[in-house]
């Protein structure tokens, strides 16, 4: 949480950068002091604090200190322990179980149901009117769009990934109001997912990014689904960094299936696992 508020702190406005500043200089502090004695603190208004804590992506002051509380209480661990040449492989299995394990902590705590409440109604609305919906990645974050539409075909919604950045700036040039696009991309940084983000945004298609803080393409969407992690995206294998995409991805498909309910995907479920037993060993 404190690292993705120092990475979000160049993008806010000075007063909300003085608060920000003051959470990371003392966040034990910061959750236990009240709004009146923040904003003294931070020579700003009480609505400015209030205002900070959503800039960041929460609810408002109580979510944020409620999350801050559970971080700097409960100790929850977020250190990337870089595997080694000479590692057993007993060592190695401990340090890639942990690291995964603390990112899904760290998200759990920080993860803005705001904003993903805003996504799902964005891919839901995009559903119920029969437009588009579209997934786009590049390199590993390819991989990742391509197991998001396969997710979301199961629940018979039409949707299509593009890892091509040729692709994606012709699909996105075709959508319109009402359509949906999820970019995901580790870095954040990516030209190909920039042109094309930028693209769809200008043809009134709704982006969600599903990426870094304080990245170029954190800022180009409409609604952004922050996935903050330790791992470099300049590393040749990111492990962390997938699986927290996918288990983003996760998240929006489960809550868009129970937005649908379940009359309507029950009945295909059912037909689609029975059409599949002829395809199995008994």
């Amino acid at each position: 949480m404190l690292e993705r508020i120092k990475a979000s702190l160049p993008s806010l406005a000075p007063a909300e950068q003085r608060v920000g500043k003051l959470c990371l200089s003392d966040p034990r502090a910061f959750a236990n002091l009240p709004v009146s004695e923040l904003a003294d603190r931070a020579h700003v208004s009480k609505p400015t604090v209030v205002r900070f804590c959503r800039s960041v992506g929460y609810d408002g002051l109580s979510d944020f200190k409620l999350k801050l509380a559970g971080t700097v209480n409960e100790g929850v661990p977020f250190i990337h322990r870089s595997v080694d040449a000479d590692d057993k492989t007993s060592d190695i299995m401990v340090k890639v179980i942990d690291n995964t394990v603390a990112a899904f902590l760290k998200y759990r705590n920080d993860a803005s149901s705001i904003a993903l409440e805003k996504a799902v109604l964005a891919l839901v609305d995009s559903y119920r009117a029969g437009k588009r919906i579209q997934f786009f990645g590049v390199g590993n974050s390819g991989i990742v769009a391509q197991d998001a539409q396969h997710k979301f075909f199961r629940l018979g919604i039409h949707s299509t990934a593009f890892s091509d950045g040729h692709m994606q700036v012709m699909s996105a040039s075709i959508l319109g109001p009402g359509d949906c696009v999820v970019v995901i991309s580790n870095s954040g940084r990516t030209r190909d997912l920039m042109d094309a983000c930028d693209i769809a945004r200008k043809n009134g298609a709704t982006t969600i990014v599903v990426t870094a803080s304080g990245s170029p393409l954190a800022s180009a969407g409409h609604i952004h689904l922050c996935a903050d992690h330790p791992e470099g995206f300049d590393k040749y294998s990111p492990m962390v960094s997938r699986l927290l995409h996918l288990m983003i991805i996760d998240i929006l498909a489960t809550c868009v299936a129970l937005r649908i309910g379940g009359d309507t995907l029950q009945p295909m479920l059912r037909e689609m696992k029975h059409n599949l037993r002829n395809k199995r060993y008994a």
